[in-house]
């Protein structure tokens, strides 16, 4: 799969650049994600897909022959028994493209992140008082 390398602009314009088939499985991904942290906004950062509440709380890209998710290494930590099953680094995890993502896994992950960021907003308000 050949992408244009230019800059994005928003998500909407990364998920175009994509054949039609990776364009379902991304849009997929993004609603699970918005569905799991309503209050989040888009951007794009590293000229990947972000989501951001109180900071980054989740990146996705979409390669060759895998869908990558960037939850930090506190998310991967978190859930490292189910993820053990997919490929993956420190703060990242490969879901193949020829599966269906586990939407259900990505979704508690999504959670969890949003908590962790309010938690860590919350601590630093806290301490400015």
């Amino acid at each position: 799969m050949e992408i244009n390398k230019k800059t994005n602009n928003s998500i909407d314009e990364y998920i175009l650049k994509f054949p039609v088939d990776i364009q379902e499985i991304l849009k997929s991904l993004r609603n699970v994600i918005k569905k799991s942290a309503p209050d989040a906004h888009e951007k794009i950062s590293y000229q990947m897909p972000t989501f951001d509440l109180h900071g980054n709380l989740v990146h996705f890209a979409a390669y060759k022959n895998h869908i990558g998710f960037y939850p930090t290494p506190s998310g991967i930590e978190a859930f490292k028994v189910e993820l053990s099953e997919y490929k993956g680094a420190k703060g990242s995890v490969q879901f193949p493209i020829a599966e269906p993502l586990p939407f259900d896994l990505i979704s508690r992950i999504v959670k969890f992140r949003v908590a962790e960021n309010i938690k860590q907003w919350e601590d630093k308000s806290k301490k400015k008082r």
